[in-house]
């Protein structure tokens, strides 16, 4: 009797489900900007941007920080935006792996994608042929995700400009369009302006990408 008992017992372990546990949301593209244009608060007013909407999501245990670079300016050092992020691994809402350390997310190997680059509530962001475009996200920074140096603005002045004037580095999460790294999701062009009407005119809308890290 006991024999049988074990063998059922033994039966239907094999027989349930495995439960395999989601990895948390670590990475995502804000859902909307602040709705000034590139005047963002700074870093660190964007950094509260991201926490707010994570925690708004359900997020918990992480510090969030956004992947923007910004330069040298009242006796601060330049920041790099590859800097900001923490180690890795990072998934995006659904528990899809975007890279597993800073090295794959700038290299070859980046899983950043239309699909893959979902906002803290699990949408897709419009991209190229999608009406509005949105697919130009503010980065400030290069392809390996160091501060872009420019004769010209490459920050919106640290990310606190919504002028018509200026401009910031963007990338394209959906890897497609113009500029002359179309297909860089963190270093695709410049933007012509910081303002909100001047990023949605080119394919924009004040968007950026947010990194939690433990």
């Amino acid at each position: 009797m006991i024999k049988n008992i074990a063998s059922l017992s033994a039966i239907l372990l094999l027989a349930a489900p495995s439960s395999v546990q989601t990895p948390p949301m670590s990475f995502f593209i804000t859902s909307a900007g602040p709705g000034n244009g590139a005047s963002l608060g700074g870093l660190a007013g964007a950094d509260r941007h991201c926490t707010e909407l994570a925690k708004t999501a359900g997020s918990t245990g992480l510090t969030w920080h956004a992947y923007l670079s910004a330069k040298a300016a009242d006796g601060q050092p330049a920041v790099n935006a590859r800097d900001r992020i923490g180690k890795g691994p990072w998934y995006n809402q659904k528990g899809v792996l975007v890279a597993k350390n800073v090295a794959e997310l700038h290299g070859d190997s980046s899983r950043v994608s239309k699909t893959s680059a979902l906002t803290e509530k699990g949408g897709v962001v419009n991209g190229r042929g999608d009406t509005p475009n949105m697919h130009d996200i503010l980065t400030g920074s290069n392809s390996d995700g160091t501060l872009t140096i420019g004769d010209g603005d490459t920050t919106c002045g640290n990310w606190t400009s919504s002028a018509a004037d200026g401009s910031a580095t963007v990338g394209h999460f959906d890897r497609q369009g113009g500029g002359a790294n179309p297909t860089s999701w963190n270093a695709a062009h410049p933007s012509r302006g910081c303002g909100q009407a001047n990023l949605q005119a080119t394919g924009g809308n004040g968007l950026f990408y947010c990194f939690g890290t433990t």
